[in-house]
């Protein structure tokens, strides 16, 4: 017999939800609407939980914004979690653009300079991870562009509903994983006495979907260029 040839399975929402209640032994004959209100709960609070185990790679996305002559604060969406990576890039669009990668600093390492108005091109960044994140570059901006600023970012998983066959904000490679977790999570308020054997079945998804959630890349190491990035 052939296989499928196809790659489109998935499980939804709610499909998720009567998996992790069978795996604590509440069957699908036995869910009341209590039981749905605590999943979709649970579930959200599983993506928040997600949010916060970087990197995630299905939710890294590029951006970019155009500098500002002598403005050093920017925002950025409100759903960034991380940023990773960022350039600024001179003369976008033609054959003359140039792009230089520039380091993050801490909030401390911002504080200790001496002249934060300092204008020239860009060479540090800051973000500030408040409700509505922040960003800020130093040195501001001068007369020498436009600049404008590219960078990398994580930003949080999107709300999980149970209605009308809405998937999770995961890739296929996750699902096992939010099943277990979903069954850890549900398991404290309605299988008590499982909620360990759970706590590991999710574990172990965790650390083999987490192992394929990786860029199979060579390290390279190299001394920083002090006459590159001076402040």
């Amino acid at each position: 017999m052939a296989s499928s040839g196809t790659y489109v399975w998935t499980m939804s929402n709610g499909e998720t939800v009567l998996e992790a209640y069978e795996r604590i032994q509440v069957r699908a004959t036995s869910i009341r609407q209590e039981h749905m209100v605590s999943a979709r709960r649970a579930l959200n609070l599983l993506l928040v939980e997600a949010s916060n185990r970087q990197v995630n790679l299905w939710k890294v996305q590029q951006n970019s914004f155009p500098l500002v002559q002598g403005t050093a604060l920017y925002n950025l969406p409100a759903n960034t979690v991380l940023v990773l990576d960022a350039w600024v890039s001179s003369n976008t669009g033609t054959q003359n653009q140039t792009d230089i990668y520039i380091t993050p600093i801490s909030r401390t390492e911002y504080a200790t300079f001496s002249n934060k108005q300092t204008p020239g091109r860009p060479t540090s960044w800051w973000m500030d991870r408040l409700i509505s994140p922040t960003l800020t570059v130093w040195p501001v901006p001068d007369a020498s562009g436009p600049y404008v600023f590219n960078y990398f970012s994580c930003v949080q998983m999107q709300d999980a509903n149970l209605p009308g066959g809405e998937t999770p904000d995961l890739p296929f490679r996750w699902l096992d994983w939010f099943a277990a977790a979903l069954a850890h999570r549900l398991s404290r308020y309605y299988a008590p006495t499982l909620e360990a054997a759970r706590k590991e079945d999710a574990k172990e998804a965790w650390i083999i979907a987490a192992s394929q959630d990786v860029e199979p890349v060579a390290l390279a190491l190299s001394p920083t260029l002090r006459s590159y990035y001076r402040r």
